[in-house]
């Protein structure tokens, strides 16, 4: 059995997301790890840091980012679908240049992959994720945050990345990553391991900045810049004592930036929201009272929570 690994970026290093950490941390259950890189800005340097992992098993895709696909996302499916189009594994693992996982649940995915691997009814493996906020010591465990995803696919030429990258379909007659019709959710199984999603801990200034370019690929860069030429430079977290803790432990790739985190002067450790901001999700009413029901009555279980997958029961 053979487990290929792939990813997309670009601007990776500008923009604060531990890309490298992401590859490493999967890299020991692959066999090779695939990553389309698109040609960023010159002060860029994540192809350099890619290649200084020094290892054969990664192969780096260059790609140019074409701005007619920067609407809804489409350009990051596109990406994503580039990277999955080159492996030759018998599963191939999908992590976001965002997205960690912990060397603790590498044994429990490979014997998954490995006892799933004839029985092909299951097109992928759902994760449990772990979504951080401002710092590593605060997470968001609440409504409103995707609590699964699939980030395990069978290597099957009619499954796809889907909509903006999030997840992936079966499609009858692939053509266009935002077609209504023609796609069908995977039939998945669990796996009882770990996705961290530090997508939300950056420095305040670079966490705007990688807004900007998120919004740029959904709603067109010119939308996006016009936005955010109306915003403060920096993004306001808000009071993170409305958050979860974090008490276990981070992976070991991560603890090197774990230990460099130097904007902790920037955060509201508490107090009052900003009033001259729109609440964040986790901030509004609905969604503090949606998650105390979850996660105090029905064991954390989402109520009306939206699933790319069908949950085989195995």
């Amino acid at each position: 059995m053979k487990i290929s690994g792939f990813s997309f970026v670009r601007n990776g290093i500008k923009l604060y997301y531990p890309v490298v950490e992401s590859i490493l941390s999967i890299l020991p259950i692959c066999h090779e790890f695939v990553i389309a890189v698109g040609k960023g800005d010159d002060d860029d340097s994540t192809r350099e840091q890619i290649e200084n992992i020094q290892s054969d098993k990664i192969r780096i895709i260059e790609t140019e980012w074409d701005e007619k696909y920067f609407d809804r996302g489409r350009i990051n499916s596109i990406q994503t679908d580039i990277a999955l189009k080159e492996c030759t594994g018998d599963w191939c693992f999908y992590l976001q240049a965002d997205e960690v996982v912990h060397e603790q649940d590498l044994p429990v995915i490979q014997r998954r992959c490995e006892e799933l691997l004839d029985d092909r009814e299951v097109e992928g493996l759902i994760f449990n994720y772990l979504h951080f906020w401002g710092d590593y010591d605060h997470y968001l465990k609440g409504h409103g945050w995707y609590s699964k995803e699939i980030r395990i696919i069978r290597n099957d030429a009619a499954i796809h990345s889907w909509e903006s990258a999030q997840s992936f379909r079966r499609f009858d007659n692939y053509e266009d990553p935002r077609q209504e019709k023609g796609h069908f959710k995977l039939k998945v199984a669990e796996v009882k391991a770990r996705i961290f999603h530090y997508g939300w801990v950056r420095p305040p200034q670079l966490m705007q900045s990688k807004r900007k370019a998120l919004d740029g690929v959904h709603w067109g860069k010119k939308a996006s810049s016009d936005y955010y030429q109306r915003q403060p430079l920096e993004f306001d977290y808000g009071p993170l004592n409305r958050l979860d803790i974090f008490r276990d432990s981070h992976p070991a790739v991560m603890q090197k930036r774990i230990a460099e985190l130097f904007w902790k002067s920037k955060l509201q450790y508490k107090g009052k929201l900003n009033k001259m901001r729109k609440p964040h999700k986790h901030e509004r009413f609905k969604y503090r009272f949606l998650s105390f029901i979850e996660n105090n009555f029905l064991g954390g279980r989402r109520v009306g929570e939206f699933k790319n997958y069908i949950l085989l029961p195995k």
